[in-house]
């Protein structure tokens, strides 16, 4: 639903309704998608996990109002500088505010902004947004439609609840250090800030969750992740292993640690992956390697007898490829229906014939830095795609703008502004 499209002006529907009827004002608002557009994000969070959640929701169209403090009193709250890469890209499809939280006009703004909102992001630590009083249950009361999400390192509660979480802490926590890395080398971290990253995508799924369940109850609800969580439950089959076998899943270095062959392998001229499930694929595989006495083969006829002997096996397979480079590999494979595929760098990565084909780098025009290329979302809805239609917001960029939707005049505005609230 949209009115003065042209102008960028949509009708959003505010968390409250009036005789039973949803209360519609105008925004300024521009939608990166119409899935999400009829909702509003306050998002509180810093760093990496929040922000995620909200950039999750402003890509599917969401009104994400990220929420920073001023610059007067701002610490390292951002993803390396405001005109960062890395900022620029988490923070797209935003709008930004300040608010003094230490001021009680600054938390009578938020909490005025919440009344309209459908959805709060926080990460606070437990006990701060309770000595705010920002906490869910003091913001349902005005607002009993409000979605609220909390995303911590450990836990709202428990025995770790209060300490410090960030992402390589949770790696090694959660186990997934244990598992990555050659034998023998010591434990070893991801590239990516993996337990952040998914405890904001678990987030903004669980939110999702909320917001379709309040279609039918007509209420919100407290919802919590945290980084300790997301990372336990991706390690998935790994904690099966545990759970249910009762075995400790050790480190395999770049093989996958049941299914053999799979792993990375030498050619004549670089590396390849190579992936083999499955007795119909091992026999192709044997047959494209010129070896197809390895099928009948007592050492590796079956998946637990390649498991005993993967060392030998790896070297056999390694001795053969070296016979070809890695084009030749992964032209042949591929064709035999036997996944194999490059190793990249970034630059090669985007320069992978399907990687453009997908179109998953997306451009968008900012204000302050010109074009931009960032990688979109994963994901692709036919009716209602997601695009980025917003470049990330200096900080503070939308306050006035915001807090006049808000009903905030302009002389309130000015003392607000002059006393540092915003």
């Amino acid at each position: 639903m949209t009115e003065g499209a042209s102008l960028g002006v949509i009708i959003l529907r505010a968390s409250t309704s009036i005789g039973g009827l949803s209360a519609f004002i105008p925004m300024p608002h521009l939608p990166a998608s119409q899935a999400l557009a009829h909702i509003r994000v306050v998002d509180m969070t810093q760093v990496r996990a929040g922000p995620t959640a909200a950039r999750q929701l402003a890509d599917w169209g969401a009104d994400v109002i990220q929420v920073q403090m001023p610059e007067h009193m701002r610490g390292d709250d951002t993803l390396g500088g405001q005109d960062g890469s890395d900022y620029q890209y988490t923070h797209r499809n935003k709008r930004s505010i300040t608010l003094d939280l230490k001021n009680p006009e600054g938390i009578a703004a938020l909490k005025k902004l919440a009344t309209t909102a459908d959805v709060l992001i926080e990460n606070f630590r437990p006990d701060v947004k309770s000595r705010l009083g920002i906490d869910y249950e003091s913001l349902c009361k005005d607002n009993p439609r409000l979605v609220y999400a909390s995303i911590s390192g450990f836990g709202q509660t428990g025995p770790y609840a209060t300490r410090p979480g960030f992402d390589h802490i949770a790696q090694g926590m959660g186990g997934l250090m244990s598992v990555t890395g050659s034998p023998g080398e010591g434990p070893m971290r991801v590239g990516i800030a993996i337990a952040d990253l998914t405890a904001g995508i678990f987030a903004a799924y669980g939110i999702t969750v909320a917001l379709l369940e309040r279609e039918r109850s007509g209420r919100g609800q407290w919802l919590h992740t945290s980084l300790l969580e997301a990372m336990v439950y991706m390690m998935d089959f790994q904690t099966a292993r545990w759970t249910v076998e009762g075995e400790i899943p050790k480190q395999a270095g770049n093989y996958h640690p049941t299914s053999i062959p799979t792993g990375v392998y030498r050619t004549k001229d670089g590396h390849i992956n190579i992936a083999v499930f499955g007795s119909k694929i091992w026999e192709r595989f044997c047959n494209a390697l010129g070896a197809p006495e390895w099928v009948n083969d007592s050492r590796y006829h079956n998946k637990s007898a390649r498991s005993v002997n993967r060392d030998s096996l790896n070297a056999a397979i390694e001795e053969r490829l070296a016979a070809h480079g890695s084009a030749h590999w992964i032209e042949l494979f591929n064709g035999l229906g036997v996944a194999c595929g490059r190793i990249n760098d970034m630059k090669q990565v985007f320069e992978e014939p399907q990687v453009q084909y997908l179109g998953m780098v997306k451009t968008v025009a900012s204000k302050h830095h010109g074009e931009q290329k960032l990688v979109g979302q994963p994901v692709t809805l036919e009716r209602t795609p997601s695009t980025i239609a917003r470049a990330a917001p200096k900080r503070g960029e939308h306050t006035e703008e915001v807090l006049t939707e808000i009903g905030y005049d302009a002389a309130t505005l000015a003392r607000l502004k002059s006393a540092g609230v915003f």
